[in-house]
């Protein structure tokens, strides 16, 4: 990642952070530029060409009936997105992503024998603890909420056998193109069987739409594990790739988030905004006329 785009990332996380403290009560876009220390013009640019839409307009996406419009208006069935098939590699956020799911006699192991890299990286989201094996990202949060130490101590507990080296350099390729969404990347995936089943459902759920506990269950057979498909969608170590942000409630509540709602909500509100305003680009394309 250069240091434009790092810059833009700070600009972008400090602003997303600004206008969720904010609640229900909208910031013009002179207050948000003076606290980008930014011309309202510059900071206007750079936030549409980031997010897509104006910061005005963004903000109607963080409104609290926002969960609910996107499950009347954008709900996915996943039955169908399964007959499509991506079980193993997809296009997901603009992505190429390679699947490799651990076995699950490795995976009880603990991830004895495995060595995994970890950096932190600069996100829209705030900082992102990445993790990975020589095989793929492995584990991928956000530590906005919880903070640094304890966003480490969670991601490391789930593999306490595993030897853990700080090695950024080795995920950097990774890491940038999963945070820039651009290039591609690959996921080692490191769960017990069910776990396993629940991530790949959340893989098949389009960017800027939802679906809900009870429907993953359905898709992957077992429609009366809702609190268990929970508890998995809860405990999925590649967050943001593996969109567990996706999933709702059948209220249209937003449920839990293992790394904050708050982080939940700007990550939904800022796929529904490239959503619209990719549907909006095509609507607007007019076919050449010959003459």
């Amino acid at each position: 990642m250069d240091q434009s785009d790092t810059y833009h990332y700070h600009v972008m996380r400090r602003a997303i952070a600004l206008i969720d403290a904010a609640g229900d009560a909208p910031l013009s876009l002179n207050t948000l530029a003076a606290h980008m220390q930014m011309s309202p013009a510059h900071f206007q640019r750079l936030f549409s060409t980031w997010v897509g839409v104006s910061p005005k307009r963004y903000q109607q996406y963080l409104t609290l009936d926002h969960a609910k419009a996107l499950l009347r208006e954008r709900f996915t069935t996943l039955d169908t997105a399964h007959a499509v098939g991506l079980s193993g590699s997809g296009r997901l956020h603009d992505l190429f992503l390679r699947w490799e799911a651990m076995s699950p006699g490795d995976y009880a192991l603990g991830g004895a024998g495995l060595r995994i890299n970890w950096g932190w990286f600069d996100s829209a989201f705030g900082p992102a603890l990445v993790m990975g094996t020589d095989r793929g990202i492995c584990g991928m949060a956000f530590a906005a909420e919880a903070g640094e130490a304890a966003t480490m101590q969670d991601l490391r507990q789930r593999w306490p056998k595993a030897a853990f080296s700080e090695n950024p350099d080795a995920l950097r390729d990774w890491a940038t193109a999963a945070l820039g969404m651009t290039g591609q990347t690959q996921l080692h995936m490191i769960g017990a069987p069910f776990q396993l089943k629940v991530w790949e459902a959340l893989l098949t759920i389009p960017s800027g739409h939802v679906t809900t506990y009870g429907e993953i269950a359905q898709s992957i057979g077992n429609p009366k594990a809702v609190r268990a498909v929970g508890t998995a969608v809860g405990r999925n170590p590649v967050s943001w790739l593996i969109p567990c942000h996706r999933a709702l409630r059948k209220s249209g509540g937003l449920g839990g988030y293992h790394w904050g709602l708050p982080v939940k909500r700007a990550m939904l509100a800022w796929e529904s905004a490239r959503a619209d305003a990719a549907s909006a680009d095509e609507n607007n394309f007019m076919e050449p006329k010959l003459l």
